[in-house]
C-alpha cells in the first residue's frame, strides 16, 4: 500500500491523533470543542495524498525542495492557507501552528512504519510526503505572517491618525500659551519645553502615520502646488532648531527653486534629514539647495564618524539605523522611520535619495523633478 493509499484509508485514526494533539496546544481561555480542533485536519491530510500522487519529474522534485510554488494559488496551498487563518482566528499562536504539522508527520510516519514494507518505493513515497508537508508548513506560516502583520499595521494605522489631532492641538496650544506676556520667566520656560517635545511626538506620530500607510500599500498620499523649496528649507531648518536650539544650520541657495510639489512632505523629508543630521553627526549642519530648469536637488551634509559600509544598504529600510557614533554614546530618540520616510516622499515626487559618508562628511541628497506631477 502506498503511503498515499494508507493516508485515505486512516483518515479516522489520522484525524484523531490530530485533535489530541491540537488539544493540548489550545489557549488556556480557549473554548474550541473536538470539532472545532480537528477543523481542516481531513482537508490537510487528502490535500497531502492528493498532492503525492500528482505526477513529478526529476526536476520539479528539486525545484519543490527549494521551496519554489509553480501554482501559490492552487487549491493545495490553499488548504494550508485556510487552516492558518482559522487557526490564528481561535488564539493559536505561530509556534503552535508549526507544531501541529509536525505532530502531524509523526503520527503518519509512525502508523504507516507499522504496515508498510520498507524498499526504495517506500522511501520516495517518504520524501514525497515531506516535501508536501514542508510545502503546507510553509503555505500556512506566511499566511499566518502576513495577516498577523497587517492586523498590527492596522492598529499602529489607527493609532497615529488618531493621535494626530491631540498632538496637533497640544502644539498649538503651547503657541498661543508662549504669547502671554504675563507668563513668569519659569512658566515660559515650560511651555517651551512642553512646544518642543509636543513638536517631537507630532514628527514621530507623521512618520508612523506615513509608515503604515505604505505598509498597507496605500500610495503616500501627496497634494502638488507650487512652492519655494528655499522656503521649505528653511522652515524646515526652524523647525529643528526649535526642538534643537543647540545646532548650528545655515542654509545655501542658488538657482531656480520654485517648483511643484507638496509642501508639507517636502517640509517633512527636509526636516528628518536635518534632525537626523543633529543626531548622528557632529559639528554644524548644512542644507544646500539647488535647482535648474529641470531638477531640484537638496544635500543635507555634517560632520563625524563616517556611516559603517555595512550599514549603507539597509539605511533607508524601516525600523532600521546605524550603532551611534564614538561622539554620541546614547542612541538617538525616534522609531527608526526617519529616513525610510524621507525614501517614501522622494518616491512619491519620482525622485531620489542617496547618501555618501566617509571621514569628511556624511551627506544625503534627494534629487526630484522641478516640474513632474508626483506620483498618486
Amino acid at each position: 500500500m502506498t503511503l498515499s493509499d494508507f493516508i485515505e484509508s486512516n483518515l479516522a485514526p489520522l484525524v484523531e491523533d490530530w485533535t489530541a494533539f491540537a488539544r493540548q496546544l489550545t489557549p488556556a481561555d480557549g473554548q474550541l470543542n473536538d470539532e472545532q480542533l480537528r477543523n481542516s485536519a481531513r482537508a490537510l491530510l487528502t490535500g497531502i495524498a492528493a498532492d503525492m500522487r500528482e505526477p513529478q519529474t526529476a526536476a520539479q522534485q528539486q525545484t519543490k525542495s527549494y521551496g519554489h510554488r509553480p501554482s501559490p494559488d492552487s487549491h493545495f496551498n490553499q488548504i494550508g492557507r485556510v487552516h492558518a487563518d482559522d487557526r490564528r482566528a481561535h488564539g493559536f499562536e505561530i509556534n503552535a501552528l508549526v507544531a501541529e504539522y509536525r505532530a502531524l508527520r509523526a503520527s503518519v510516519l509512525r502508523r504507516w512504519q507499522q504496515t508498510c514494507q520498507f524498499d526504495a518505493a517506500a522511501f520516495e513515497e517518504m520524501i514525497r510526503f515531506n516535501e508536501a508537508v514542508d510545502q503546507m508548513v510553509a503555505e500556512s506560516v506566511q499566511q499566518f505572517a502576513k495577516t498577523t502583520e497587517r492586523i498590527r499595521d492596522l492598529f499602529a494605522g489607527v493609532l497615529a491618525h488618531d493621535l494626530r489631532s491631540p498632538v496637533g492641538a497640544i502644539v498649538n496650544s503651547t503657541y498661543v500659551i508662549l504669547k502671554d506676556e504675563n507668563l513668569s520667566p519659569t512658566s515660559v520656560r515650560a511651555a517651551a519645553n512642553l512646544r518642543h517635545s509636543a513638536e517631537r511626538v507630532k514628527m514621530m506620530v507623521d512618520d508612523l502615520f506615513v509608515f503604515t500607510r505604505t505598509r498597507l500599500g496605500d500610495t503616500l498620499p501627496v497634494d502638488p502646488a507650487q512652492h519655494d523649496l528655499e522656503r521649505i528649507c528653511h522652515g524646515a531648518v526652524d523647525e529643528v532648531c526649535a526642538t534643537h536650539p543647540e545646532s548650528h544650520i545655515r542654509v545655501e541657495a542658488r538657482g531656480e527653486l520654485i517648483g511643484t510639489c507638496d509642501g508639507a512632505r517636502m517640509n517633512q523629508l527636509v526636516v528628518n534629514l536635518v534632525a537626523n543630521a543633529v543626531q548622528h553627526g557632529s559639528g554644524p549642519v548644512r542644507v544646500e539647495v539647488e535647482g535648474d530648469g529641470e531638477r531640484i536637488k537638496i544635500a543635507v551634509s555634517s560632520g563625524g564618524q563616517p556611516i559603517p559600509p555595512d550599514a549603507l544598504p539597509t539605511l533607508f529600510d524601516p525600523l532600521t539605523r546605524a550603532a551611534p557614533s564614538r561622539e554620541r554614546k546614547r542612541a538617538s530618540p525616534g522609531m527608526g522611520l526617519g529616513l525610510y520616510i524621507c525614501r517614501c516622499i522622494a518616491h512619491a515626487h519620482r525622485g531620489t535619495i542617496t547618501v555618501a559618508s566617509d571621514e569628511r562628511a556624511t551627506v544625503f541628497t534627494v534629487d526630484i523633478p522641478r516640474f513632474a506631477v508626483p506620483n498618486r
